[in-house]
């Protein structure tokens, strides 16, 4: 083994089997690049917001910021929740899922990539939730209350609100709600008008990058600290995102020896020996001669 793959090795769990000396100087490049990134990493990373918020005491506190008219003493915390519904539907892996002591369903979702499509990213999400409440077995009269929460460091709708609040509501008569129990919230952490207030405000603030002394902003800050300082999270973190890189090694891999391939096979079917292919092209003989037998082979 190399001294670039035990480096790598070192710091990551991922498979190295087939990648070239050049994919891998790339993932150690890439291992370097995300190593440093991790020491500055901060609460709008994903990784990082789902391992902290598994804290219950800090995320009900961020809970009764956003949502102070729901009432709850207990919380069911499940971070990175996937939901399937079929081999052929489209699944979703919630950031984090809660459910309060009396049922209520509270998805939040640190949504830092405008990728123009918040509006029907959480309504999918609502389905979801809706989806495996009656997987259940729980009857349409009986559906929990759902809070679907996107906190976001740009402006969707740029209209300057800090929160959005969408709930179903009667078109021709506006104060006539629907009363369905589904509620989508939108947070903006880089607002200007004067719509929040307190910690919620502070806590947005601190989303945006903005320093701040408020008291639940410091336990996030000290939380963050200490989510640097763990190492099994740093590797599981650096683990994930190289795993992604290593499939996408994989596949160049992969592209270059079909690319290869059909440059032999068309040079043997124009009468090109094996020996002027290896000179030409630089290819390593046993490659030219196992292209020749699966030609002859399909012939």
């Amino acid at each position: 083994m190399s001294d670039i793959a035990k480096e790598i090795l070192d710091n990551v769990d991922i498979s190295i089997e087939g990648i070239s000396e050049e994919g891998l100087k790339n993932i150690q490049i890439k291992v370097n690049d995300i190593s440093k990134e991790w020491e500055e990493i901060g609460i709008t990373n994903d990784f990082i917001f789902c391992k902290i918020m598994q804290d219950k005491e800090l995320l009900a506190e961020l809970i009764r910021m956003i949502l102070p008219e729901v009432e709850f003493t207990d919380l069911i915390i499940t971070a990175q929740k996937s939901i399937e519904l079929g081999r052929d539907i489209h699944g979703v892996r919630f950031d984090i899922y809660v459910k309060s002591d009396d049922g209520t369903v509270i998805e939040i979702e640190m949504q830092v990539l405008n990728r123009g499509n918040l509006p029907h990213r959480l309504r999918f999400y609502s389905s979801m939730a809706d989806s495996d409440m009656l997987e259940k077995g729980v009857v349409y009269s009986n559906l929990k209350d759902s809070y679907i929460i996107a906190i976001c460091p740009f402006d969707y709708y740029d209209k300057g609100l800090h929160k959005y609040t969408f709930t179903n509501r009667c078109h021709e008569i506006p104060e006539l709600e629907m009363n369905d129990g589904t509620t989508k919230i939108v947070l903006n952490a880089v607002g200007t008008a004067d719509d929040v207030h307190g910690s919620l405000k502070e806590f947005l603030d601190y989303v945006a990058g903005k320093p701040s002394d408020d008291e639940y902003v410091k336990k996030l800050e000290a939380a963050v600290y200490k989510a640097r300082q763990n190492k099994e999270w740093r590797r599981e973190y650096m683990t994930l995102i190289m795993r992604d890189l290593e499939n996408r090694e994989i596949g160049i891999e992969e592209g270059r020896s079909q690319r290869d391939r059909e440059i032999v096979e068309k040079m043997l079917k124009k009468g090109k020996t094996v020996e002027e292919i290896v000179d030409l092209c630089d290819f390593s003989t046993e490659f030219v001669e196992s292209v020749q037998e699966s030609l002859f082979v399909s012939q």
